[in-house]
Protein backbone atom coordinates (compact mmCIF):
# COMPACT_ATOMS: atom_id res chain seq x y z
CA UNK A 1 0.00 0.00 0.00
CA UNK A 2 1.63 3.21 -1.10
CA UNK A 3 1.21 6.44 1.89
CA UNK A 4 -0.01 9.49 1.10
CA UNK A 5 1.38 12.08 2.71
CA UNK A 6 -0.32 15.64 2.17
CA UNK A 7 1.43 18.82 3.00
CA UNK A 8 2.12 21.39 0.98
CA UNK A 9 -18.02 2.61 30.43
CA UNK A 10 -20.45 1.97 27.82
CA UNK A 11 -23.41 3.14 29.95
CA UNK A 12 -21.61 7.21 29.93
CA UNK A 13 -21.28 6.57 26.23
CA UNK A 14 -25.03 5.67 25.43
CA UNK A 15 -26.43 7.96 27.44
CA UNK A 16 -24.50 11.16 26.24
CA UNK A 17 -25.33 9.26 22.18
CA UNK A 18 -29.07 9.49 23.44
CA UNK A 19 -28.74 13.15 24.14
CA UNK A 20 -27.85 14.09 20.54
CA UNK A 21 -30.47 15.05 18.51
CA UNK A 22 -30.56 13.70 14.90
CA UNK A 23 -27.28 15.01 12.99
CA UNK A 24 -25.72 15.54 15.92
CA UNK A 25 -23.96 11.93 16.60
CA UNK A 26 -21.93 12.57 13.19
CA UNK A 27 -19.63 9.96 12.83
CA UNK A 28 -18.76 6.79 11.28
CA UNK A 29 -17.38 2.88 11.62
CA UNK A 30 -15.36 3.20 8.41
CA UNK A 31 -12.66 4.96 7.22
CA UNK A 32 -13.70 5.30 3.54
CA UNK A 33 -16.24 7.86 2.35
CA UNK A 34 -16.83 9.14 -1.35
CA UNK A 35 -14.98 12.24 -2.81
CA UNK A 36 -16.66 15.18 -2.54
CA UNK A 37 -16.18 19.11 -2.44
CA UNK A 38 -12.95 20.28 -1.27
CA UNK A 39 -13.43 22.11 2.63
CA UNK A 40 -10.36 23.60 2.33
CA UNK A 41 -6.63 23.16 3.70
CA UNK A 42 -4.92 26.11 3.10
CA UNK A 43 -4.67 29.48 3.96
CA UNK A 44 -6.33 30.45 0.89
CA UNK A 45 -9.29 28.49 1.36
CA UNK A 46 -10.46 28.48 4.60
CA UNK A 47 -8.40 26.04 6.62
CA UNK A 48 -5.60 28.02 7.53
CA UNK A 49 -4.53 30.34 10.38
CA UNK A 50 -7.38 32.91 10.85
CA UNK A 51 -9.97 30.63 9.70
CA UNK A 52 -12.36 28.71 12.40
CA UNK A 53 -10.53 25.26 11.50
CA UNK A 54 -7.25 26.72 11.51
CA UNK A 55 -7.95 28.67 15.13
CA UNK A 56 -9.07 25.36 16.49
CA UNK A 57 -5.84 23.67 15.47
CA UNK A 58 -3.31 26.55 16.81
CA UNK A 59 -5.50 26.41 20.04
CA UNK A 60 -4.31 23.01 20.53
CA UNK A 61 -2.00 22.43 23.59
CA UNK A 62 1.84 20.87 23.37
CA UNK A 63 2.72 18.42 25.55
CA UNK A 64 5.85 19.26 27.81
CA UNK A 65 9.09 17.13 27.23
CA UNK A 66 9.16 15.47 30.12
CA UNK A 67 5.60 14.15 29.44
CA UNK A 68 6.57 13.32 25.62
CA UNK A 69 9.82 11.29 27.32
CA UNK A 70 7.89 9.45 29.88
CA UNK A 71 6.09 7.81 27.23
CA UNK A 72 7.86 5.07 24.89
CA UNK A 73 5.15 5.47 21.65
CA UNK A 74 5.04 9.00 22.14
CA UNK A 75 9.01 9.16 21.81
CA UNK A 76 9.32 7.16 19.10
CA UNK A 77 7.51 9.39 16.87
CA UNK A 78 9.29 12.63 18.32
CA UNK A 79 12.40 10.58 17.38
CA UNK A 80 11.11 9.74 14.17
CA UNK A 81 9.96 13.43 12.98
CA UNK A 82 6.58 12.32 12.41
CA UNK A 83 3.20 11.12 12.94
CA UNK A 84 2.25 8.20 11.11
CA UNK A 85 -1.49 8.02 10.48
CA UNK A 86 -3.98 5.51 9.21
CA UNK A 87 -7.03 6.83 7.69
CA UNK A 88 -8.88 8.43 5.02
CA UNK A 89 -8.46 12.01 3.21
CA UNK A 90 -11.74 11.39 0.98
CA UNK A 91 -14.28 12.00 3.76
CA UNK A 92 -16.26 15.17 3.53
CA UNK A 93 -16.86 15.91 7.45
CA UNK A 94 -14.10 14.37 8.76
CA UNK A 95 -10.93 13.93 6.74
CA UNK A 96 -10.68 15.40 3.13
CA UNK A 97 -7.77 16.22 1.18
CA UNK A 98 -7.35 19.70 0.06
CA UNK A 99 -7.32 20.30 -3.63
CA UNK A 100 -4.85 23.71 -2.88
CA UNK A 101 -2.06 21.90 -1.54
CA UNK A 102 -2.91 23.12 1.95
CA UNK A 103 -3.44 20.50 5.38
CA UNK A 104 -6.31 18.06 5.11
CA UNK A 105 -9.18 19.32 6.86
CA UNK A 106 -12.35 17.90 8.64
CA UNK A 107 -13.09 16.72 12.65
CA UNK A 108 -10.27 13.93 12.18
CA UNK A 109 -8.35 15.71 10.15
CA UNK A 110 -7.70 17.94 13.22
CA UNK A 111 -7.72 15.30 15.89
CA UNK A 112 -4.72 14.02 14.12
CA UNK A 113 -2.70 17.53 13.67
CA UNK A 114 -3.46 18.35 17.51
CA UNK A 115 -2.51 14.76 18.15
CA UNK A 116 0.57 15.52 15.84
CA UNK A 117 0.97 19.04 17.15
CA UNK A 118 1.10 17.77 20.66
CA UNK A 119 3.64 15.56 20.46
CA UNK A 120 5.74 17.29 17.90
CA UNK A 121 5.25 20.60 19.03
CA UNK A 122 5.56 23.81 16.92
CA UNK A 123 5.05 22.66 13.50
CA UNK A 124 3.55 19.13 14.02
CA UNK A 125 0.81 19.99 12.33
CA UNK A 126 2.78 19.56 9.11
CA UNK A 127 4.58 16.92 10.28
CA UNK A 128 1.86 13.90 9.39
CA UNK A 129 2.25 11.13 6.94
CA UNK A 130 -1.59 9.97 5.93
CA UNK A 131 -1.49 6.65 4.80
CA UNK A 132 -5.01 5.02 3.51
CA UNK A 133 -6.86 2.48 5.65
CA UNK A 134 -9.94 0.22 4.73
CA UNK A 135 -12.08 -1.57 6.85
CA UNK A 136 -10.38 -4.50 6.57
CA UNK A 137 -7.03 -3.18 6.65
CA UNK A 138 -6.78 -0.92 9.59
CA UNK A 139 -6.27 -3.41 12.80
CA UNK A 140 -3.92 -5.21 10.27
CA UNK A 141 -2.02 -2.11 10.28
CA UNK A 142 -2.18 -1.27 13.69
CA UNK A 143 -0.85 -4.29 14.78
CA UNK A 144 2.17 -4.58 12.41
CA UNK A 145 3.36 -0.82 12.81
CA UNK A 146 2.66 0.65 9.70
CA UNK A 147 0.84 3.75 11.48
CA UNK A 148 1.12 4.70 14.85
CA UNK A 149 -2.61 5.21 15.06
CA UNK A 150 -5.96 4.72 13.14
CA UNK A 151 -8.00 7.84 13.25
CA UNK A 152 -10.71 6.84 10.78
CA UNK A 153 -14.43 7.87 12.04
CA UNK A 154 -13.26 3.79 13.58
CA UNK A 155 -15.91 2.55 16.02
CA UNK A 156 -14.83 0.93 19.18
CA UNK A 157 -16.30 -2.84 19.58
CA UNK A 158 -15.67 -5.46 21.77
CA UNK A 159 -14.26 -7.52 19.12
CA UNK A 160 -11.68 -4.81 17.91
CA UNK A 161 -10.63 -4.70 21.69
CA UNK A 162 -9.57 -8.04 21.23
CA UNK A 163 -7.06 -6.81 18.96
CA UNK A 164 -6.02 -3.34 19.23
CA UNK A 165 -6.21 -0.88 22.11
CA UNK A 166 -8.62 2.08 21.49
CA UNK A 167 -7.86 5.97 23.06
CA UNK A 168 -11.17 7.47 23.07
CA UNK A 169 -13.94 7.91 22.46
CA UNK A 170 -13.65 10.80 20.90
CA UNK A 171 -16.97 11.04 18.93
CA UNK A 172 -20.50 9.94 19.52
CA UNK A 173 -22.03 8.35 16.52
CA UNK A 174 -24.60 6.03 15.48
CA UNK A 175 -26.05 3.42 12.47
CA UNK A 176 -28.22 4.90 10.18
CA UNK A 177 -29.94 4.33 6.83
CA UNK A 178 -29.33 6.01 3.20
CA UNK A 179 -31.71 5.50 0.58
CA UNK A 180 -32.25 7.01 -2.81
CA UNK A 181 -33.80 10.49 -2.40
CA UNK A 182 -36.78 9.28 -4.79
CA UNK A 183 -37.50 6.83 -2.01
CA UNK A 184 -36.92 9.04 1.08
CA UNK A 185 -40.91 9.19 2.36
CA UNK A 186 -40.92 5.23 2.05
CA UNK A 187 -38.67 4.50 4.30
CA UNK A 188 -37.72 6.08 8.38
CA UNK A 189 -36.17 3.35 9.99
CA UNK A 190 -35.10 -0.52 10.23
CA UNK A 191 -38.84 -1.64 10.54
CA UNK A 192 -39.06 -0.59 7.55
CA UNK A 193 -36.22 -2.40 5.47
CA UNK A 194 -37.75 -5.89 5.83
CA UNK A 195 -37.98 -7.43 2.51
CA UNK A 196 -35.38 -5.41 1.01
CA UNK A 197 -32.68 -5.70 -0.47
CA UNK A 198 -29.41 -4.04 1.85
CA UNK A 199 -25.83 -3.08 1.45
CA UNK A 200 -23.17 -2.34 4.15
CA UNK A 201 -19.38 -2.06 4.24
CA UNK A 202 -17.68 -5.26 4.61
CA UNK A 203 -15.91 -5.62 8.42
CA UNK A 204 -18.26 -2.78 9.82
CA UNK A 205 -20.49 -2.37 12.23
CA UNK A 206 -23.35 -2.02 9.67
CA UNK A 207 -23.41 -5.74 9.48
CA UNK A 208 -24.39 -6.50 13.15
CA UNK A 209 -26.78 -3.89 12.77
CA UNK A 210 -28.51 -4.93 10.00
CA UNK A 211 -28.52 -8.80 11.79
CA UNK A 212 -29.73 -7.47 15.06
CA UNK A 213 -32.34 -4.96 14.15
CA UNK A 214 -33.82 -5.83 10.39
CA UNK A 215 -36.28 -8.80 9.77
CA UNK A 216 -35.82 -10.89 6.72
CA UNK A 217 -34.04 -8.82 4.40
CA UNK A 218 -34.15 -9.63 0.76
CA UNK A 219 -30.75 -9.95 0.69
CA UNK A 220 -27.74 -8.02 2.02
CA UNK A 221 -24.50 -6.94 0.32
CA UNK A 222 -21.48 -6.90 1.79
CA UNK A 223 -18.57 -4.35 -0.37
CA UNK A 224 -15.54 -2.88 0.06
CA UNK A 225 -15.74 0.61 0.30
CA UNK A 226 -18.51 3.49 0.56
CA UNK A 227 -17.83 4.16 -3.01
CA UNK A 228 -19.44 0.65 -3.68
CA UNK A 229 -22.16 1.63 -1.70
CA UNK A 230 -23.34 4.38 -2.83
CA UNK A 231 -22.81 3.04 -6.32
CA UNK A 232 -24.72 0.14 -5.84
CA UNK A 233 -27.74 2.11 -4.31
CA UNK A 234 -28.10 4.44 -6.66
CA UNK A 235 -27.95 2.00 -9.56
CA UNK A 236 -30.94 0.02 -7.72
CA UNK A 237 -28.82 -2.95 -6.62
CA UNK A 238 -30.04 -2.12 -2.93
CA UNK A 239 -32.52 -0.38 -1.51
CA UNK A 240 -30.59 0.59 1.05
CA UNK A 241 -26.99 1.06 2.51
CA UNK A 242 -27.06 1.00 6.59
CA UNK A 243 -23.53 2.44 8.02
CA UNK A 244 -22.84 4.99 10.01
CA UNK A 245 -23.88 8.60 9.50
CA UNK A 246 -21.13 10.19 9.90
CA UNK A 247 -20.60 8.52 6.33
CA UNK A 248 -23.68 8.70 5.12
CA UNK A 249 -24.60 12.23 5.58
CA UNK A 250 -21.09 12.92 3.82
CA UNK A 251 -22.52 10.84 0.88
CA UNK A 252 -25.27 13.32 1.11
CA UNK A 253 -23.44 16.19 1.33
CA UNK A 254 -22.45 15.36 -2.04
CA UNK A 255 -24.62 13.61 -3.57
CA UNK A 256 -28.18 14.85 -3.73
CA UNK A 257 -29.65 11.90 -5.35
CA UNK A 258 -29.00 9.97 -1.75
CA UNK A 259 -30.24 11.15 1.50
CA UNK A 260 -30.45 9.81 5.32
CA UNK A 261 -33.86 9.11 6.80
CA UNK A 262 -35.18 8.54 10.29
CA UNK A 263 -32.84 8.60 13.16
CA UNK A 264 -29.38 6.41 14.39
CA UNK A 265 -30.91 3.34 15.70
CA UNK A 266 -27.24 1.82 17.24
CA UNK A 267 -25.33 3.62 19.02
CA UNK A 268 -21.95 3.59 18.07
CA UNK A 269 -18.77 6.01 19.92
CA UNK A 270 -15.41 5.76 17.76
CA UNK A 271 -11.68 6.17 19.10
CA UNK A 272 -8.14 6.50 17.98
CA UNK A 273 -6.50 2.95 17.05
CA UNK A 274 -3.56 1.88 18.50
CA UNK A 275 -1.12 -1.14 19.11
CA UNK A 276 -1.86 -3.46 21.85
CA UNK A 277 2.47 -3.54 22.26
CA UNK A 278 2.82 0.07 23.79
CA UNK A 279 1.35 -0.90 26.15
CA UNK A 280 1.75 3.33 27.49
CA UNK A 281 0.11 4.79 24.46
CA UNK A 282 -3.16 4.44 25.42
CA UNK A 283 -3.08 6.54 28.62
CA UNK A 284 -0.72 9.37 26.53
CA UNK A 285 -3.57 9.62 23.44
CA UNK A 286 -6.64 9.81 26.48
CA UNK A 287 -4.71 12.30 28.71
CA UNK A 288 -4.21 14.37 25.16
CA UNK A 289 -7.96 13.81 24.45
CA UNK A 290 -8.93 15.01 27.85
CA UNK A 291 -6.39 18.19 27.51
CA UNK A 292 -7.94 18.97 24.53
CA UNK A 293 -11.60 18.91 26.13
CA UNK A 294 -10.93 20.59 28.88
CA UNK A 295 -9.45 24.12 26.85
CA UNK A 296 -12.23 23.64 24.61
CA UNK A 297 -10.36 22.91 21.63
CA UNK A 298 -12.78 19.80 20.90
CA UNK A 299 -15.73 22.03 20.78
CA UNK A 300 -14.30 24.52 18.44
CA UNK A 301 -12.99 22.03 16.14
CA UNK A 302 -16.74 20.22 16.14
CA UNK A 303 -17.71 24.52 15.37
CA UNK A 304 -15.24 24.31 12.47
CA UNK A 305 -16.11 20.77 10.64
CA UNK A 306 -18.93 18.87 12.39
CA UNK A 307 -20.77 22.15 12.83
CA UNK A 308 -20.28 23.70 9.27
CA UNK A 309 -22.74 21.12 7.88
CA UNK A 310 -25.64 20.50 10.93
CA UNK A 311 -27.29 23.14 13.11
CA UNK A 312 -27.13 23.38 16.87
CA UNK A 313 -24.60 23.76 19.43
CA UNK A 314 -21.58 21.13 20.28
CA UNK A 315 -22.42 18.21 22.35
CA UNK A 316 -20.80 17.23 25.05
CA UNK A 317 -17.43 15.46 24.55
CA UNK A 318 -17.87 11.61 25.52
CA UNK A 319 -15.32 10.77 28.67
CA UNK A 320 -12.09 9.54 27.33
CA UNK A 321 -11.20 6.02 28.81
CA UNK A 322 -15.32 5.34 29.04
CA UNK A 323 -15.29 2.22 26.73
CA UNK A 324 -17.93 -0.08 25.42
CA UNK A 325 -17.86 -3.38 27.98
Amino acid sequence: MTPTTSRPGRRAVVAAAAALPFGAALAACSSDTGAGPDLGGGASDGGGEGSPYGDAIASGPIAADDVVSASTWASAIKDNGKLVRGGTLANQVFSLASTTGGEPTGFDAGITQLLAQYILGEGGVEKVEYIDTTVETRETMVENGTVDCVIATYSITPERLEVINFAGPYYLSGTAIQVRTEDKDTISGPEDLTGLKLVTQANSTGIQAIEDYVTDPADVQTLPDNESCVAALKQGRSDAYVLDQGVLLGNSKADPDVTVVGEPFVDDPYGIGLSQENEDALEFVNTFLQEIIDSGTWKALWTATIGDVIDGEAPEPPTPGDLPV
